[in-house]
């Protein structure tokens, strides 16, 4: 048994039986999603920058690990088991599609009439049913398998799809798999390790894309120090990712980070910058999770916090900076000019492709989803259809969606 969890925790939907193995349940987690083909194809997916467009910045996929990487150490820091962390950190967006965000947008709309798409809901589908590893005696795919608090660590937004809320965590045909994860969980409340590996997903996004963003060209550093500059960023950051901290709080933060004495004043793409960029990185993260580990312990110092035992606590200065962070990448990366014409070229294909495999059918589909489109078609069930030529969309890399779309749709 893993100390801290129960039994009840380390379940698995379908009961494997077989040999028992020397390593943990959770240690086998993270096997199962570090060799799935999801991980795999997260390699060719846009992050903030297109995947491919320059070789030093982020894809999902390193993205992915580094948000592991931070979420195990701060998990275990807090007394969480640092593989069950780093399962939820390399997990978190199994579920995104071609494009990102903005790749998310279009099969959300595509799929309005099904319940809409959302990557975090999608996540839980490739977990427990469309990656291939474990079936059930049915012959139904239980995708990994993995236990029932892998899953709930997992789950960001536990709740299914509802009028006014955009981020959701299941969509209602997996409404089944949801219930038997938060079976006695506490309403809408996330599990601790889900909590850490939201922090570590936020500190990953606003320290990492930064670093890409000032490598590429796009953010100057001294930008930081000019008022007129950042009054910009303060409104995205309210719009976006701070809407209840106001924007004096927001303005302290950007001048604290300013401030910082291992924050590079300029970047040429020498050594010396390139180092001190690195340093930048290392520094802030550490900033951010020495902070919350701390502000958390003094809030629960009962020692080993696990499951339902505590909640993180991250101090509003600290989410301040971490925001502001994040709406710099924002300003000056995403909402950049002539970004937008980008974006409507790359929704508009996605939205081509799933309408060509709509009138294309089965045999356009690979061949492990074939069988589902199958029986959806029997049943004359369009909805079941539908659903799965989005999770054949959301599967494709941005590389492999440009090629089905000249393939399909010219």
């Amino acid at each position: 048994m893993t100390r801290g969890y129960s039994e009840f925790d380390q379940q698995r939907l379908i009961n494997e039986g077989g040999a028992t193995s020397p390593r943990s349940p959770f240690a086998r987690d993270r096997a199962r999603v570090l060799h799935s083909a999801g991980l795999r194809r997260l390699a060719a997916k846009t992050q903030v920058l297109a995947a491919g467009e320059l070789d030093f910045p982020r894809t999902r996929l390193t993205h992915t690990l580094e948000v592991a990487q931070i979420g195990r150490e701060l998990g275990a820091a807090l007394g969480c088991d640092p593989d069950l962390v780093d399962v939820a950190g390399l997990a978190h967006d199994l579920g995104h599609p071609p494009f990102g965000h903005n790749g998310e947008t279009a099969l959300h709309e595509a799929s309005a009439a099904i319940g809409g798409f959302e990557g975090n809901a999608q996540t839980l589908r490739v977990l427990t049913r469309l990656e291939a590893k474990v079936l059930a005696p049915s012959g139904q795919s239980a995708g990994l398998n993995l236990t029932r608090a892998a899953l709930d660590a997992t789950t960001k937004y536990p709740w299914p799809a509802r009028e006014g809320v955009r981020k959701f965590g299941v969509y209602d045909d997996d409404l089944p798999v949801f219930e038997w994860v938060r079976d006695s969980a506490m309403g809408e409340r996330r599990c601790i390790e889900a909590q850490v590996m939201d922090w570590a997903d936020d500190v990953a996004y606003s320290v990492h894309d930064l670093e890409d963003a000032v490598h590429g060209g796009h953010f100057d550093l001294r930008a930081l120090t000019e008022a007129s500059e950042m009054e910009s960023v303060i409104a995205t950051a309210r719009r976006y990712y701070a809407r209840d901290l106001s924007d004096e709080t927001l303005r302290e933060a950007i001048t604290r980070l300013a401030n910082l004495p291992f924050m590079p004043r300029s970047y040429d793409g020498s050594l010396h910058d390139l180092a001190a960029l690195k340093e930048m990185t290392s520094r802030l993260i550490s900033r951010f999770c020495v902070s919350v580990e701390a502000a958390t312990i003094e809030a629960y110092p009962q020692g080993s916090l696990t499951r339902y035992s505590a909640d993180v606590v991250i101090p509003d200065d600290v989410r301040a900076e971490v925001a502001v962070l994040k709406a710099v990448t924002a300003h000056y990366v995403m909402f950049r000019q002539g970004a937008e014409h980008i974006y409507s070229e790359q929704r508009t294909l996605l939205t081509e492709l799933v309408n060509a495999l709509v009138l294309a059918g089965e045999p356009a589909l690979e061949t492990w989803l074939q069988p589902a489109f199958s029986t959806a078609r029997k049943a004359g069930d369009d909805a079941a259809m539908l659903r799965v030529i989005i999770d054949q969309v959301a599967s494709l890399t941005d590389v492999s969606a440009l090629e089905w779309h000249r393939r399909l749709c010219r």
